[in-house]
């Protein structure tokens, strides 16, 4: 898929003609509000010779340019310069919305949001991205429309970016497959590879680098993603992020870890805060006797009081984390 109107659609465009005004139907508009009557008066009056309005061949409505042939009525024209569109129903829509976007009266926010909701119920295999070009919203707003309109039945393996090239959602598969490749012929460029497997060159710059270092292809969080879970509705939620179990002995830096790629601490300002914090103070004891030989004679007092008040503040926040009402919110959200 192409990013404009005319490159995208231009081989399934006809050449302009003239059309006879009483054969040409309403169009399925993006416009919430329809025709603005005013603007066709404009048109009308301006004398001035429009470009042809686009017609869907297949059922005779108007793609783009309902205010162009509004105005061509309002000049007692009975006919009307136009091109026919060859594609199917969705694409039509997908047309006039991108053409409507790109000239002519501007689509409303509400209109774009309307539009970029019907183009991913039609077109699910899209990109954010994709249809965001197309509506004339951002990609992070196209999401959030993806997110609230796309249940269970719209999934699909793969999305179609903006420059037609299709990728799978979870690229572990794809990872294996250009590892394959790579082994086979070690000399193949990047591009190839990435036409072969699915992927984009970056990732499959990547790959190669994994190989190098004797390292799985496939990063740790794609190996590992959990597996959604179904709810009563037969709908998928995300499964909830779980610590490891402690143990005698635990080393902290384990522990660290595993709470640094629980979203819900990474994900906000003060989780954030709270693992600098933590990674700061989570010393190994090789790291903990050096600091000590370090500290100089002078200074010893003042950095044992200051330890002992740093200590004194975790230990008080670990307290309070370990308090029954605190525990059992805990039990609570893993039993969920």
């Amino acid at each position: 898929m192409r990013t404009t109107a005319e490159g995208a659609w231009r081989d399934q465009l006809s050449d302009p003609c003239r059309v006879p005004v009483e054969t040409v139907l309403a169009s399925d508009s993006p416009r919430l509000a329809g025709v603005d009557d005013e603007h066709a008066r404009v048109l009308a009056e301006s004398g001035a010779v429009l470009p042809p309005i686009v017609i869907h061949r297949a059922t005779r409505r108007v793609v783009d340019g309902m205010h162009r042939l509004q105005a061509a009525v309002l000049r007692g024209e009975d006919t009307i310069e136009a091109r026919y569109f060859d594609g199917s129903d969705r694409d039509a829509f997908v047309l006039a919305v991108e053409l409507n976007t790109a000239h002519g009266l501007p689509l409303c926010s509400a209109d774009r949001a309307a539009a970029a909701e019907r183009i991913l119920e039609s077109h699910p295999e899209w990109s954010d991205r994709a249809v965001s070009a197309v509506a004339g919203l951002s990609a992070k707003a196209v999401g959030a429309i993806r997110r609230k309109v796309l249940v269970e039945g719209h999934d699909v393996p793969a999305r179609i970016g903006r420059d037609g090239r299709t990728r799978p959602l979870n690229s572990a598969a794809g990872r294996r497959r250009a590892s394959e490749l790579i082994a086979a012929d070690p000399r193949a460029s990047l591009r190839k590879i990435a036409d072969q497997a699915g992927l984009s060159p970056g990732t499959v710059r990547d790959v190669r680098e994994r190989m190098r270092r004797g390292e799985d292809p496939v990063p740790s969080a794609l190996r590992t993603g959990r597996p959604a879970v179904g709810d009563a509705d037969g709908h998928h939620r995300p499964q909830p992020f779980q610590l490891p179990s402690r143990s005698s002995g635990r080393d902290a830096a384990v522990m660290l870890e595993a709470l640094v790629n629980d979203p819900s601490l990474r994900l906000t300002e003060n989780g954030r805060h709270l693992l600098r914090l933590l990674s700061t103070h989570a010393i190994s004891r090789e790291r903990r006797a050096r600091i000590i030989e370090s500290v100089p004679p002078h200074a010893v007092a003042t950095v044992s009081e200051v330890a002992r008040e740093c200590a004194s503040a975790w230990e008080d926040i670990a307290r309070q984390l370990t308090t029954p009402q605190r525990l059992g919110g805990v039990h609570r959200e893993t039993e969920r």
